[in-house]
């Protein structure tokens, strides 16, 4: 059985739950950009329909170009795939590393790769603040082929302090380590200058996962890339995935979304805004909400176990986060919406509270 994730809309409970509920159906658990997909963006991917009788480029060289234009790096620097996930698979695929690193919690689906090329994993487990701290640097020895690095991470959103990020992108350049550096939801923290691209040229051994998924609410498209230094490492993982990869209509609507600078900016503003109002409201219905700072919040309710089975009646889903490494069943992710949807989660929490 696959990890569990958000946004699993599609099972039966849910299903009759849509259909009964007499208010719309709010899923909290998959964290989409509440401004919904741009425009530009679904045109572009309706217009691509015209080209979907023919095959995919599988080297993907158009939009390669176009984020070659957008980050001022050469086209070899960059690989695309059918998602971010597709790309984490495609690399532990590659390397076949003997062993890797994780902290803990963290996102699912590097252990899930990693447990597919019988890798040994090691674990950083973070304290009650779950935060990076520099004691991480102390597991990074010899024996650790790859370490896997979320900023901000998921479920808990928090950033690793900079000081720390760059000791360990040093470090890990010094000791031969491939340091993977997940950075889905860093567009949404409105602290760019953060990302680890710069370094790109610098050391071989860092490798930048993005998506397109996050901030252009463009999931069902499944659209990721990943930017590395490492050319023989991209060849690599080009030759351990599909040869069509990437669809007509979601690299069109890839490079259609790159030219979308206006709505991204009013999407930071909307999700800093809200997240302070949803932190806010659950802090006063009596969770532990942490400081996260991207479009989510993780948040422990003390001694309730069953929150999620409470709100589904009322036509909201919300993330479990039991099934994370290190968590237990009081600790939830919600998505940071709207205000009209946030509203109303707030007084659902309130309600069944």
């Amino acid at each position: 059985m696959r990890a569990l994730h958000g946004g699993n809309i599609y099972n039966d409970e849910i299903q009759n739950i849509k259909n009964i509920c007499s208010e719309r159906f709010l899923d909290f658990s998959a964290n989409i950009n509440p401004l919904g997909i741009p425009e530009r963006v679904r045109a572009a991917a309706v217009a691509a329909m015209d080209q979907a009788v023919h095959y995919p480029d599988p080297f993907c060289r158009k939009l390669r170009a176009a984020l070659a234009d957008e980050y001022g790096l050469p086209p070899e620097t960059f690989i695309c795939g059918n998602g971010g996930a597709d790309l984490i698979y495609r690399l532990v695929y590659a390397l076949r590393p003997g062993c890797a690193l994780l902290t803990a919690p963290t996102f699912a689906e590097y252990e899930e790769a990693l447990r597919q090329t019988d890798t040994r994993c090691l674990f950083y487990f973070m304290e009650q603040d779950l935060e990076v701290r520099y004691d991480i640097l102390e597991q990074m020895d010899a024996s650790v082929d790859v370490m896997f690095l979320c900023n901000p991470n998921n479920p808990t959103g928090l950033l690793v302090q900079q000081d720390l990020l760059l000791q360990i992108l040093q470090k890990a350049a010094r000791m031969g380590i491939l340091l993977v550096a997940d950075e889905c939801f860093l567009d949404f923290t409105g602290q760019e200058e953060r990302s680890l691209v710069s370094y790109i040229k610098e050391t071989p051994y860092l490798f930048i996962l993005k998506s397109f998924t996050k901030m252009y609410a463009m999931p069902g498209l499944r659209l990721g890339y990943g930017i590395s230094g490492n050319r023989e490492l991209l060849e690599r993982m080009e030759r351990a995935g599909q040869c069509w990869g990437v669809s007509v209509l979601a690299s069109e609507a890839g490079i259609a979304a790159l030219g979308e600078k206006e709505y991204k900016k009013r999407a930071v503003s909307l999700v800093r805004e809200e997240r302070a109002y949803l932190k806010r409201e659950l802090e006063i219905a009596g969770m532990r909400v942490w400081e996260g700072q991207a479009d989510y919040l993780f948040f422990r309710a003390p001694g309730i176990l069953d929150l999620y089975e409470r709100l589904l009646p009322l036509g909201i889903l919300i993330r479990r986060c039991e099934n994370y490494r290190g968590l237990d069943g009081s600790c939830y992710r919600v998505a940071v919406k709207d205000h009209e949807a946030n509203v109303r989660l707030a007084e659902a929490v309130r309600e069944v509270l």
